[in-house]
């Protein structure tokens, strides 16, 4: 059964901000890649254990899928999907605010 999905605020800047570095070299890319973040995030409900469990955080419902050369951070809680964050692989995982269960 598919469940409820969330973007966070913080996850939909961080797309923006992807697209926007991109589109400096190249729009029809920077299209694509935030194409195709949403793509995979609205897979999420359907299968939200297909994700990599997050190895910052240690914890089976904060998982990562994995698009380009960016992590795509989701935490399941029950009926829930929230998309917490979309970061560069490199990019040390400082903090990102999890949702209490």
């Amino acid at each position: 059964m598919a469940q409820t999905l969330i973007w966070s605020k913080e996850a939909l800047d961080d797309i923006a901000g992807i697209a926007e570095y991109i589109n400096r070299d190249s729009p029809f890319y920077a299209d694509q890649v935030a194409h195709r973040f949403f793509e995979i995030g609205n897979t999420v409900p359907t299968h939200p254990k297909l994700g990599r469990t997050v190895p910052e955080f240690n914890d089976p419902q904060v998982r990562e899928r994995l698009v380009y050369s960016y992590r795509l951070i989701y935490q399941h809680t029950g009926e829930t999907i929230h998309i917490l964050a979309v970061i560069h692989g490199s990019r040390k995982l400082d903090s990102i605010e999890r949702f209490d269960r």
